[in-house]
């Protein structure tokens, strides 16, 4: 991860992709979101989604995992490189999570993180919070998924003016 200093706003990074398949889509439903339009064709046919789809959930799990994978391979870079690496600190959570469009199965999910805001921390210093817009779109360019997150990164020593 790059230094709190170092992250610019509006900087984009495409982490991944994930093709949703029937046999995905139900197990994740049967573990986590037994609803007939996750699990059952005949049942998701008479829903208000006409077909099955994936859980919202799923959709959020599957960002999750491509997430970690891309920040995993950066970090690896960065270490072969001998580049300094910056701590990510705990998230304080999401905003605005909004299931756009359902995903059925074939769907083919691309997901994007946005910096769309930064500020030092108050109350930890040394750090500072790094908001993101997250986004996933489909294969048509469809807009699935969206949500904010954030962040703490550790800052190399930028400290707010009252605190110098």
């Amino acid at each position: 991860m790059d230094f709190f200093e170092d992250i610019a706003i509006g900087a984009r990074d495409e982490i991944g992709a994930h093709a949703f398949t029937v046999e995905d889509i139900k197990r994740f439903a049967s573990a986590f979101d037994p609803q007939p339009f996750h699990l059952d064709e005949e049942a998701a046919e008479k829903s208000h989604f006409g077909g099955l789809i994936a859980s919202g959930w799923h959709s959020q799990a599957v960002w999750m995992k491509l997430n970690v994978a891309h920040w995993q391979r950066r970090r690896r870079e960065r270490e072969a490189a001998g580049v300094p690496i910056a701590r990510i600190g705990p998230s304080p959570g999401f905003d605005e999570l909004k299931w756009l469009k359902p995903v059925r199965p074939g769907d083919t999910v691309s997901f994007v993180n946005e910096v769309v805001a930064k500020r030092l921390s108050r109350s930890r210093p040394g750090w500072g919070l790094v908001t993101f817009r997250m986004s996933g779109r489909n294969q048509a360019g469809e807009e699935v998924i969206s949500f904010i997150g954030h962040v703490f990164v550790e800052s190399r020593g930028e400290t707010l003016p009252d605190e110098e």
